[in-house]
């Protein structure tokens, strides 16, 4: 069975026991190491491995042919994405700079549009796509005037003398009281493998849970030099009750995120139902 998610320790730590064929009766991984903006257009052009690691934003384009899976991916709390600058910049100020972001297909950069659009009275002046480890230095030597970034720049951003504008996870959770909707995993419906797919997934995290230590090796060959503190910082922040099981807060946190970009015309609409079907 061909998979494809990215080298960030959360998703390395979920799939260590599938992938290294610890899971009883589950089928053989390939996998492919992509990031989830590479994974996003795959999906969209109906590309790319049986399974997949993407980015909620990307669900409305492709859930005619892809299921969600109900566990494996990332939401949370205290965990959503950053705008950074080099000085003490306000909102206000971002009609008139330029920012860059990781993707324009990426739940980060959804978050930034819906807060942007209560807060930059004007608009945002620019936005350019950097690859997100690119994002920090041009931030911090001025080839751009702020930054979203995500993942492990949340741990890391002060070693470039940034400042935080917005996090905008806590704007989020603040103004709708849900988790937020950062990475879906998602099957093609063709397989008919919905609940299989699940449980195996899910055995994986338990399995990563159960033994912390033994996914460390593998997590660290992929982890972009970073240290084993962030790396396992990055994990406890990532992996939590919503890997294992979406529920009905993870629902309506996916159901709330899509519902409002596409009333201010950021997604298409789509029928939420075949978010569970």
């Amino acid at each position: 069975m061909n998979i494809a998610f990215s080298p960030c320790p959360n998703d390395t730590f979920t799939f260590h026991a599938w992938v290294h064929g610890l899971i009883d009766n589950a089928p053989k991984l390939d996998v492919t190491y992509a990031d989830i903006d590479k994974t996003n257009y795959w999906a969209m052009a109906h590309k790319g491995p049986e399974i997949m690691k993407i980015s909620y934003a990307a669900l409305p384009y492709v859930l005619s042919d892809y299921q969600l899976i109900p566990c494996g991916g990332a939401l949370g709390r205290g965990c959503g994405p950053l705008v950074l600058t080099k000085g003490n910049d306000n909102a206000a100020n971002l009609s008139e700079k330029t920012v860059a972001v990781p993707s324009d297909k990426s739940t980060a950069f959804m978050l930034f549009t819906l807060w942007a659009a209560q807060n930059v009275p004007h608009g945002i002046g620019k936005v350019v796509v950097l690859p997100f480890n690119e994002i920090m230095p041009a931030v911090k030597t001025g080839k751009v005037d702020a930054g979203l970034v995500i993942h492990e720049a949340r741990f890391t951003y002060k070693q470039y003398d940034l400042t935080m504008m917005v996090d905008l996870g806590d704007w989020w959770e603040e103004d709708t009281g849900l988790p937020i909707p950062l990475g879906a995993i998602i099957a093609k419906r063709s397989l008919g493998k919905k609940e299989e797919i699940t449980e195996w997934i899910r055995r994986s995290v338990e399995y990563a849970w159960k033994h912390p230590e033994a996914s460390m090796d593998y997590v660290m060959a992929y982890a972009d030099e970073m240290s084993v503190d962030v790396a396992k910082s990055h994990i406890d922040l990532y992996v939590n009750e919503f890997t294992e099981k979406l529920g009905e807060d993870g629902y309506a946190a996916i159901e709330s995120l899509l519902s409002r970009a596409a009333a201010e015309g950021v997604v298409p609409q789509c029928d939420l139902a075949r978010l569970r079907d």
